[in-house]
């Protein structure tokens, strides 16, 4: 009796089970996910579905959220469009595909993207932030990617700061070739040069402390000048036409502590250097100082590629500044192209400086025009002084500039 119970129920169970109507089809994950449409808010995100699914979550969140803790929105179709996104943020996405109310596919593996760059704002807005030349935190100075970050071979100095140099173009214009000096600009061109000092060279984990980033945009044909002070926090900078002293304490690469009251200029003190025949200009970007290797490629050659210099195609054809640091080079070709980056601004046809001396301090004149023979006391007894409106240059520094005057001291005594 109890092996015909034991044979009947067995029957029973299979029987069951070969009569099971709610046997559930795999529903399998979205595969093939992709972004595209990116602008600085939006993205049309599409996938493939095996399963013809009738619905889907769509799950998404700044990079590394943890799943459930997203923003979850269903859709219909195996597209959809997220909205109200962070510009310059890397989102992830997971879809799940709803095969029926029961039946639920696996996350799809995760899929990520980035939203677009916000463009650089050509305009004099109240705080530095405004104008999108950076990403992320705007204390990193990490330049936005419609920003190209250049440096000069021979440098200008201001009190030993560290200076960082951008120049944004509007979207889909370029600089033209005009020769080794500055190439033409477009309208709605930003310069930028941003002055900072770090806490400790020895250590450069110690952080940096940002002054002032100045501006220079052109409008309408004619630059115009800007300055933007930081503040304590290194959160932002504010326009400040006024000028400021900030004192700066610092550790150098000796080690020694150094202290100075910086000078944040006026806007008629940038004039001052920023003009020739009473218009606005840059100073630094002339393409012969641009025209070297920088982290093993050619600046110039760098702009040509990334479609911002037109006219050129051979950099080797345009001029050199020499670096008045290098020590392999010729006294004099030194001495020269630290005076032309220091001191030519002014001392040139045009400069503020023009009419009261005849000096001519830029690299290309010949020395028998430049008159720095005849001058040669003066330029001695000037360089060597911080005496307001005595000592060279008259604004921008508030310490002498030590290597540099044993250069210029080296050379004028090399003179006969």
């Amino acid at each position: 009796m109890k092996k015909f119970s034991f044979l009947f129920v067995f029957a029973c169970l299979i029987l069951a089970c070969n009569n099971d109507d709610d046997t559930i089809d795999s529903c399998n994950k979205a595969t093939n996910i992709l972004a595209e449409n990116i602008t600085t808010t939006d993205a049309t995100i599409s996938w493939s579905d095996p399963n013809n699914a009738a619905s889907y979550f769509i799950e998404y969140g700044v990079s590394g959220f943890t799943i459930g803790s997203g923003t979850i929105i269903i859709a219909s179709d195996t597209t959809t469009e997220l909205q109200n996104l962070s510009a310059e943020t890397t989102y992830d996405v997971y879809i799940q595909a709803v095969c029926n109310t029961d039946n639920l596919s696996m996350y799809s593996d995760v899929y990520s993207f980035t939203t677009a760059t916000l463009p650089v704002i050509p305009e004099f807005r109240q705080n530095l932030s405004e104008l999108n030349l950076f990403s992320g935190n705007l204390g990193d100075l990490q330049p936005s990617p419609f920003a190209f970050n250049y440096d000069l071979n021979s440098k200008l100095f201001t009190d030993y700061a560290i200076k960082q140099r951008l120049i944004a173009l509007p979207e889909g214009e370029k600089m033209t070739f005009n020769g080794d000096g500055f190439p033409m600009f477009p309208d709605n061109t930003v310069i930028a040069k941003t002055f900072y000092y770090n806490n400790n060279e020895t250590d450069l984990s110690q952080g940096k402390n940002i002054i002032e980033t100045r501006l220079l945009i052109k409008i309408n044909g004619s630059w115009e000048l800007g300055n933007y002070k930081w503040n304590a926090a290194q959160t932002d900078a504010t326009l400040d036409v006024d000028g400021a002293v900030v004192p700066v304490t610092w550790v150098n690469t000796e080690g020694e502590s150094q202290s100075i009251d910086y000078e944040i200029p006026s806007s008629t003190d940038c004039f001052t250097c920023h003009s020739n025949n009473s218009q606005t200009t840059p100073i630094g970007p002339k393409l012969r100082t641009l025209n070297f290797n920088v982290n093993g490629s050619n600046q110039l050659q760098t702009l040509i590629d990334n479609n911002m210099l037109d006219g050129l195609s051979d950099p080797s054809t345009v001029g050199v500044l020499p670096n008045w640091e290098d020590t392999s080079l010729g006294l004099e070709r030194r001495a020269r192209a630290y005076m032309d980056i220091n001191c030519a601004h002014c001392h040139i046809e045009g400069g503020f400086c023009a009419e009261e001396s005849n000096l001519r301090l830029a690299f290309e004149t010949a020395y028998e025009e430049s008159n720095i023979y005849q001058k040669r006391n003066s330029i001695e007894a000037r360089i060597q002084n911080t005496i307001p409106q005595y000592g060279m240059p008259l604004i921008g520094t508030t310490i002498v500039h030590d290597e540099g005057v044993a250069l210029l001291l080296d050379y004028l005594s090399s003179l006969e």
